[in-house]
């Protein structure tokens, strides 16, 4: 079968930096995932994406989907023909519905029933009458934000203003938003034109000559590769930071890498500030030498070619300048800064109307991170440092420098904090109560950091769980599911062990007026949620995760553990007769409750033995303080199924007489608990 390149391509306004990358994927898993649903074969995938074009090259299309032969089922032979073996109205439909006739119809055996079936023919469509079908493909994508043009009722990232659709040299004729398909694209904004590509294959080179590096692989390859010879002409060393290099890359589409110097006077500026001012408003990547010192330089990379570098570097100088300047004035006014003044000014910031004020926010910090103080047993001297660090806190907030900066919060409070005396400890926790930042950022170092950073981020969950503000769908506006996440992984990183039942009542008790259960049961389900989501990265079966979820104990450490242990165990042979046994146990309690049970109405052996082989499990949990705790527990529950398959094989539960019954049916209840402290078992599937 003759194939055929395929070339897509949008061009567009400069479309936002952060949403470059993912857009690019998106049209790429789209249309690859368009291809196999028509049944298209095709080669390899390449994917090309600047500030103005998403495209996407495909090798090798096959030019008509291959014809296909498929068996239709059809009536039962009874119906399909009459008792006189005459073909019925049923029979004569089926075959019209499959393109064929009667005298096609052969019989198959189905489950000992006789089912009348038919050759199917589907004969394979040109390639390019279906690719006019990408015009929805390209329109359904979807972006974070989106916007309308001219009288255009399109929403798209930004304004389309060319489409390629070239199937081998054919254009594949469709229109988007006013915007016909054709075989031109535009070069750079300013080095290049408007040119024609004559075939998908010669996109790349194409482009190139017009100075756009299309491929975002090798754009950011020529950017580090310029950044390392900077460093070695210069003998300097250019720290990548990941996130900025790749703004950078979907900001530019000929990059040229530059420096350019500042006064040494700014360097008096902690180095946060000058990074920040550097990487978050310029774009920039400092610069440090072999000891790792910030040094009086930047590098930048400009959309465009070597000309008059030196006019592109005066001017980045000048722009630098003017906010270094800023920012060294807003340091030295906040060396005048008082900490009980600055905590002062935070009651009359509002965190939220309906949960007041900052200051007050601060309070609930105090508390809810001297009751976890205490949970945990720490130190007289670790609960001192935490209720100073937990009262200072958020005192930054009303510095200069987080007005302008607020990426700065908690880092330069830390800076602040050490400048006007507290100790070691208490500053860095300042800093570290905000942390993790973001998926990929590291839990709090220190004990106290991570107390005041689980208070912190538990308050603000609670406190808008008790007023209704919770996450639907892709809303989240407060930010609950990351903090909420923060907090999960805190306490696996630190190996704290306090349920999130505990944590989740004392903090809602700090808003005692607007506390409800229901408030208390969503703060339940949404943190479930969130630990579901860590398990599953771990590819843990979803019913074990189920499983250990609904069990009665919401430790987050040991919930993860058990989650392994069932997954390890789910792989052995005698895993499914464990789970059936204590399955068991858990589904006929059921229909009893819990009372005291009475061993006078013990009548058998098997009774006994249940009852005794509860009692002795029960005593070792309880007092199991080993590293393989939740390995051993397992152990135990499982090394129960031969009594319990004993004790219902010769115990009828429901007997005639009720204080029999209701005794048996205690006993069920009770072993149950402690089954389901481990995990809902009967919630596991087993085949």
């Amino acid at each position: 079968m003759s194939k055929k390149d395929l070339l897509l391509e949008i061009g567009l306004e400069e479309i936002p930096a952060q949403y470059v990358t993912p857009s690019i994927n998106q049209l790429q898993a789209k249309l690859t995932n368009w291809l196999e649903e028509k049944k298209l074969s095709f080669g390899d995938v390449k994917m090309y994406s600047t500030p103005r074009r998403l495209a996407i090259l495909v090798k090798d299309v096959a030019e008509k989907q291959p014809d296909l032969e498929e068996e239709a089922k059809g009536p039962a032979k009874k119906i399909a023909m009459t008792e006189s073996g005459e073909w019925s109205k049923a029979a004569i439909g089926f075959t019209r519905g499959q393109g064929a006739t009667v005298e096609d119809i052969y019989f198959k055996e189905i489950n000992g029933v006789e089912y009348a079936h038919v050759q199917k023919f589907i004969k394979g469509q040109d390639s390019t009458l279906l690719l006019t079908e990408v015009r929805e493909l390209i329109k359904g994508l979807s972006f974070p934000k989106n916007m309308r043009w001219g009288s255009e009722e399109l929403r798209y990232i930004r304004p389309i203003k060319w489409l390629i659709a070239l199937f081998g040299n054919e254009i594949i004729p469709f229109e988007i938003a006013g915007v016909k398909t054709d075989s031109f694209t535009y070069g750079h904004r300013f080095l290049g034109g408007k040119v024609e590509i004559a075939h998908p294959g010669l996109y790349e080179t194409v482009l190139l000559e017009q100075f756009v590096l299309a491929d975002s692989d090798k754009r950011k390859a020529a950017i580090r590769n310029q950044l390392a010879e900077l460093e070695s002409e210069n003998k300097w060393i250019i720290p990548i930071d990941e996130e900025l290099l790749e703004e950078v890359n979907n900001l530019v589409e000929y990059p040229t890498a530059l420096f350019g110097k500042f006064e040494e006077e700014y360097l008096s500026l902690p180095d946060e500030v000058l990074v920040t001012t550097m990487k978050e408003h310029q774009r920039y990547f400092p610069v440090r030498n072999n000891e790792g010192d910030l040094l009086s330089y930047f590098v930048t990379v400009r959309n465009g070619d070597h000309n008059h570098l030196e006019n592109v570097a005066k001017g980045n100088e000048k722009v630098l300048r003017a906010r270094l300047s800023d920012a060294n004035f807003f340091f030295e006014e906040d060396k005048k800064l008082q900490i009980d003044v600055a905590n002062e000014k935070l009651n009359k910031i509002v965190f939220h109307e309906e949960l007041g004020t900052l200051g007050e926010k601060v309070n609930r910090i105090v508390q809810l991170s001297g009751i976890l103080a205490e949970k945990l047993n720490l130190t007289h001297e670790q609960k001192d440092d935490i209720k100073r660090a937990a009262a200072i806190c958020k005192f930054d907030l009303v510095s200069h420098m987080v007005y302008e900066f607020p990426e700065l919060q908690g880092k330069i409070g830390e800076k602040y904090a050490r400048l006007l005396g507290e100790k070691e400890a208490v500053a860095k926790a300042i800093n570290e109560h905000y942390m993790p930042r973001h998926a990929e950022d590291q839990a709090p170092s220190s004990t106290i950091g991570a107390v005041i950073a689980i208070a912190d981020k538990l308050d603000t969950i609670a406190g808008f769980f008790a007023i209704g503000r919770i996450p639907t769908g892709s809303q989240d506006p407060y930010a609950l599911r990351r903090q909420a996440s923060g907090i999960v992984h805190i306490l696996k990183a630190k190996g704290y062990e306090i349920g999130l039942d505990e944590l989740f009542k004392l903090a809602l008790e700090l808003y005692e007026t607007k506390v409800s259960n229901e408030a208390y049961q969503e703060l339940i389900t949404f943190f479930k949620l969130r630990l579901k989501y860590v398990l599953a990265e771990e590819q843990i079966r979803y019913d074990l995760v189920d499983a250990v979820l609904e069990s009665s104990n919401l430790e987050v450490n040991s919930l993860t553990k058990r989650a392994r242990v069932l997954a390890k165990r789910s792989l052995e042979a005698e895993f499914k007769e464990s789970i059936e046994a204590l399955a068991r146990v858990i589904n006929i309690s059921k229909k009893g409750s819990e009372h005291v049970i009475n061993e006078a109405l013990l009548e058998s052996d098997y009774e006994k033995a249940l009852y005794q082989a509860y009692v002795d499990a029960d005593q070792k949990i309880s007092t199991m303080k080993n590293d393989n705790r939740e390995e051993s527990i397992f152990e135990l529950l499982a090394a129960l199924k031969p009594v319990i398959n004993e004790y219902f094989e010769h115990t009828m539960v429901m007997a005639e007489d009720e204080k029999v019954k209701n005794n048996r049916l205690t006993q069920m209840v009770k072993l149950a608990k402690l089954i389901e402290s481990f995990a809902k078992m009967d919630m596991i599937l087993v085949k």
